[in-house]
C-alpha cells in the first residue's frame, strides 16, 4: 500500500461521521454527499491535514450542503437544517425547542461540539474561523441556549379579567 493509499484509508475512517453530519443537517442524500466528500479528499489529498482531517472533512461537507441549498438561503448560512422537520429528533422536547429558537450560526457552533464531538479548535477550523472567535461564539450560543431553556421552563403568564 502506498503512502497516499494509507493516508486516504485513515481519512476514510471518518465516512460514518461525515454521513451522520450530513443526515442530521437534512441532506437530500447524506450517503452520496459523504461519498462526494471522500472523492474530494482523494483528489485533494495534499490539502487534507495529516494530523486531523475531521475539520477539513466537515468543512467540505458543509460546503456541499450549502451548494445543495444554493438559491434558497443567504450565501454562507445554512438554513434550518441542523434539525430538519422531516427527521425525527430524539431529544427532550424542551431542548429541541430551545435549539430551534437559536440562530443557525449558534446552533451550528453548539452541534459541532455536542453532536460531532469536535473540540472548539477543530470546530473553528471546520467553519474557517479563528479559534478565539469560535470560542466566543460558542460561549454566547451556550448562554442563549440556557436562556431559551429557562424561558421554556417558565409557566405561561395568564391574565385574569375581572368581571364588573
Amino acid at each position: 500500500m502506498s503512502d497516499d493509499e494509507a493516508r486516504f484509508s485513515a481519512i476514510f475512517r471518518n465516512l460514518g461521521a461525515v454521513t451522520a453530519y450530513a443526515q442530521r443537517r437534512g441532506s437530500r442524500d447524506s450517503e452520496a454527499l459523504a461519498a462526494e466528500v471522500m472523492t474530494i479528499a482523494w483528489r485533494r489529498l495534499d490539502r487534507v491535514p495529516r494530523d486531523d482531517p475531521a475539520p477539513w472533512l466537515y468543512a467540505t461537507a458543509r460546503n456541499l450542503l450549502l451548494a445543495e441549498r444554493r438559491g434558497t438561503t443567504a450565501v454562507g448560512e445554512l438554513p434550518d437544517v441542523a434539525m430538519p422537520a422531516s427527521e425525527p429528533v430524539s431529544l427532550d422536547p424542551a431542548i429541541d425547542r430551545a435549539l430551534r429558537a437559536l440562530s443557525p450560526k449558534d446552533r451550528e457552533a453548539l452541534l459541532l461540539v455536542a453532536w460531532e464531538d469536535l473540540t472548539p479548535a477543530q470546530a473553528a477550523r471546520a467553519l474557517g474561523m479563528n479559534a478565539t472567535a469560535f470560542r466566543v461564539r460558542l460561549l454566547r450560543a451556550r448562554r442563549r441556549l440556557q436562556a431559551a431553556l429557562a424561558d421554556d421552563a417558565r409557566p405561561p403568564v395568564t391574565m385574569e379579567v375581572e368581571e364588573a
